[in-house]
């Protein structure tokens, strides 16, 4: 959501939308973004946003605004501060480091934008940074990607699957939450649903949206369905059966079930139960 649009960030009140985040950085002209500051810290002080997520997307710590920024989503009480143009792991210590002389308190999120070709290139040595720092989550930025690297975003992304399979790889590595890049065109709903497939086929988590109309068919596609949950029950009733006590292989439903699996049906049975309570 633009930070400078009030009206927008109300609305945000109200969408089934994990996480709002509120934009300092591109969204915002350099004429507003001392108001957008303000709006934004009256948005998140105002409450009423539930369950949701709320994140500040900061203008980068070099510019004359991220100080600023980065001091006013602490002291607003944002859930983690959302940092753009991040290149290598100091950049993450920086950014910790300032958070901390801020005032954050130790569970408030660093999330960063992998954006740049050095972070991509340097992309193992920003995750090892969160064993030391706040960092949890990468968003990928590929429209600056795209600026980046002089190329043309192609509804196959061809472009941009290295830096989008490298950047899975080194969140499942380290533990970090993977979401994908924004899909431009709103109106082209079935390029949205072809991206998020994509999106979800590659192991991102979720995915970065521009418009309202977009959530159903994100929410749709990143969560498991109900054949996903039906089949997840089954392999964790299997395994708990006490005839199977001590079997590394099963077969569920026709098909070869291993202890791996059992991790992958838990995680999709809670991620069902938490949609149901936030629908609730």
């Amino acid at each position: 959501m633009p930070g400078a649009n009030e009206r927008a960030l109300e609305k945000a009140k109200s969408l089934a939308a994990d996480t709002v985040i509120m934009d300092l950085e591109d969204a915002v002209a350099p004429d507003a973004k001392e108001a957008a500051r303000e709006t934004i810290r009256a948005a998140i002080q105002g409450g009423g946003y539930g369950h949701r997520e709320i994140v500040v997307r900061m203008n980068g710590l070099d510019t004359e605004w991220g100080q600023a920024d980065l001091k006013m989503a602490v002291d607003s009480g944002a859930h983690a501060l959302l940092a753009p143009k991040v290149i290598d792991g100091s950049d993450i210590d920086r950014l910790d480091d300032a958070m901390s002389r801020a005032g954050a308190p130790a569970d408030m999120g660093l999330w960063v934008m992998i954006e740049m070709p050095k972070a991509i290139l340097n992309i193992k040595d920003i995750a090892e940074a969160v064993g030391r720092t706040r960092l949890t989550t990468f968003v990928m930025g590929t429209n600056d990607l795209a600026k980046e690297y002089r190329a043309r975003m192609t509804p196959d992304r061809l472009a941009f699957q290295t830096a989008l399979q490298l950047s899975v790889a080194a969140a499942r590595a380290y533990n970090i939450i993977a979401i994908d890049g924004v899909y431009n065109d709103i109106k082209n709903e079935q390029g949205l649903i072809d991206e998020c497939e994509q999106g979800r086929d590659l192991g991102f988590d979720g995915k970065t949206l521009i418009h309202p109309s977009q959530l159903d068919t994100a929410n749709r596609v990143f969560a498991p369905s109900p054949h996903d949950v039906e089949h997840a029950q089954a392999v964790i009733e299997a395994f708990a059966d006490p005839e199977n006590a001590g079997k590394g292989v099963l077969k569920v439903n026709g098909k070869m079930t291993e202890l791996l699996h059992l991790e992958e049906a838990r995680r999709a049975v809670e991620m069902d139960k938490a949609i149901r309570a936030f629908e609730a």
